[in-house]
Formats: C-alpha cells, structure tokens, sequence
C-alpha cells in the first residue's frame, strides 16, 4: 500500500517521495510518484491532564481506551498520562487507574506517568490547588510508587526544602525529573540540572520570569546544551516572539508538550482539572480568577505553529516526536524508517493531520 505522499521525515531529515507500507510495517520511502502532504511519526506528548472527554485525574481505567481513541485521531499515538497535584489518596487512586490501563491495547499508547505535584512552589502553584502542595519527601514518593504505575517523570521544584534528596531518588530509578511551577533562581536550576534533573515542565509558565540580572530556571535551562525544553505552543500559553526565541536558544531539545485537559477536541463549557472546576471561553481554560489551566488544542496545532513560524520542518517535527521521546530513552516511539511499525501520520500540506495509522491500518 503506498500512501501517496510527497515526502516524509525520516530519522531527522526530510525525504522526498512516497512511502510504501506492507503487513504493518514501513517497506519502502522515497518512492517515485506523484503524491501530496508529508509522513510523519506518530507524534509523542508528555503532557496530557486530559482529552476528548476524559480526565487523567478522575479516570476509571476503561475510560483511558476512549482517551487514547481521542489522542490518536488527532495525531498522538505515544503519551505521558499527567497526574496533577490533589489529595495524595487521589493522586494515588490515579495512578492506580493508570497502571490497571497501562497494558491494555490502544491506539495511543501510553510511555508511564507524568506526576506533576504535589512538590511545587506556593508563590508558582498556577491552577494547581495549593492546599494539597507537599513538601518533597522519600515517603510521599514511596507512596505514589507503590500506586502500581509505571512512573517516568515527576515535574517538582528545586528550591523547596529536601528536594534535592528527592531529585537523587528519583534519578536512580531513572525517573525523568522536570524542574518546573518554580521560583528558583539560576542557580539553584544549575544546582538540580548539575544533580541529574532533565527538562523543564512548560516553559515561562509558572516559573520565575526571565530578567536579565535574574534569568530563573528560564534563563538557565536555554543557557545549557543537557536540557530538555518542554513548552506549550498553543498560541495562549507563549507568545509567538518567545516561542522562536526559545527555538534559537535550544534547537536540537526543544520538546512541545500540549498541557491538554478533557476539554481538549470538546469545545467552550465547564470542565474539571482534577478537582478544579474550569471553564473553557472561546477556546482558553482559565479558573474562576482568569488563571490559565492547561490547553485544549491539540499536540498537532503547535507542530503547525512552529513552521508558521519558520521553524524548519524536519526540527518542528523533531519537536514533537523524536526529541521527547528520547527525553524518556524511547528508542521504538517517534520514529519512521524502513522496517519499523507504520505508525505515522500523514499531514496535508498545510500541516494539518489528515490521516493517521496504527500498524499500518487507518484510522477511522
């Protein structure tokens, strides 16, 4: 089956052609023909509270099937569930419901949870609800550990009091730790990345604002070569300026995230972040006091935005495949090349998703 595409992004270059695909599996690319739009890999959130309906927080484990459904129509087919900062038995019941899901077959799959919280700065806590903020401890990890869930990141903030023992335990486990809801200084971030913290959760938001006598965790994470960037390019949570100027600063490990609620791909209406009522108004959640609380536009929606913005094609691709999976040391995700699973997307040449196939078979 050939897919009729003009080109495809193959292991960080741009192919001209076609691709062929045969039981499942990528058989050929750069084929002759004509063709129209670009193959993609399957594209890889680490970031999703929730979509199409669904919330991580309050999700029975059946309910991540209609999730993932939601996720890969619109071009996600790996994804980090993230659990926000509640109740600690809530925050473990979660997980619970995560790991019961985890190996279960579906179109998106998930790569293990993304716990953001409960160890975030108070003066940083953005729509998290600060009274259930933590301060980072072994036993509150051991907690959320024994939930039964396979745990891959953990976005917390350095400055806070014993974080930096939770940052080693974390790292020993091989735990991806995101500095991230924050009011550290540079070099306090310095400190934790030095120490084995990877990424940043989201960034500008919910951190100290960059100045140029204190530039923060912003100014420290693009001022290195050994971080991952995560950012929100949904057109609400950064602006268009600081979206390129982060691109410049770390091209290479610039990893977009959607920040996506269950709201995502269900329109205007009130809606819940976990335990926190939301209320989406043309397109923007905010809390009842105009706080932003995540994003409902889609991963796909800030790959667009970026090669609007005259990010090369193959490095906005990157961002939202290749570079987070390799954040995690995922290896199999985020890839196209002979051989490999058909799991890809084929966008229209606008850089809209047109279709997109799991193994080889279009979804419906």
């Amino acid at each position: 089956m050939r897919l009729g595409v003009a080109a495809a992004v193959v292991g960080g270059s741009l192919v001209r052609g076609d691709v062929e695909v045969e039981e499942g599996a990528v058989a050929g690319i750069g084929l002759p023909g004509p063709g129209a739009g670009l193959a993609i890999p399957g594209l890889v959130d680490l970031q999703v509270n929730g979509y199409g309906g669904v919330d991580v927080q309050r999700a029975e484990p059946g309910e991540f099937a209609e999730l993932a459904h939601a996720l890969a129509r619109d071009g996600v087919l790996w994804y980090q569930p993230t659990v926000v900062t509640a109740d600690p038995a809530a925050m473990r019941d979660a997980l619970t419901s995560i790991g019961q899901a985890f190996e279960r077959p579906a179109p998106a799959r998930m790569l293990g949870a993304h716990v953001e919280g409960p160890f975030l700065s108070p003066v940083r806590v953005g729509a998290h609800p600060s009274e259930h903020l933590r301060r980072p401890s072994l036993d509150a990890l051991a907690a959320l550990l024994l939930a039964g869930c396979p745990l891959t990141m953990v976005t917390l903030a350095p400055e806070l009091d014993d974080a930096a023992e939770l940052i080693d335990a974390l790292a020993e486990r091989g735990i991806v730790v995101s500095l991230g809801h924050t009011d550290a200084t540079a070099v306090v971030a310095h400190a934790a990345f030095d120490q084995g913290a990877r990424s940043v959760t989201h960034l500008f938001n919910a951190m100290r604002p960059f100045h140029h006598r204190d530039p923060g965790v912003v100014g420290a994470a693009l001022a290195r070569g050994d971080v991952t960037v995560m950012l929100v390019a949904d057109g609400v949570h950064v602006a268009a300026d600081a979206v390129v100027a982060a691109w410049r600063a770390a091209r290479g490990r610039l990893a977009l995230v959607s920040d996506a609620i269950a709201a995502a791909g269900e329109g205007d209406g009130v809606t819940s972040l976990g335990d926190v009522e939301v209320v989406v108004a043309d397109g923007v959640p905010r809390l009842a006091d105009g706080t932003l609380a995540g994003s409902v536009r889609p991963l796909a929606w800030g790959l667009r935005l970026l090669v609007e913005l005259g990010v090369p094609i193959v490095e906005a691709v990157d961002a939202v495949t290749r570079t987070p999976a390799r954040l995690l040391g995922r290896s199999d995700a985020g890839v196209l090349g002979p051989g490999r699973p058909a799991d890809l997307v084929v966008l229209d040449d606008a850089f809209a998703v047109e279709r997109v196939y799991v193994g080889g078979r279009e979804l419906g």
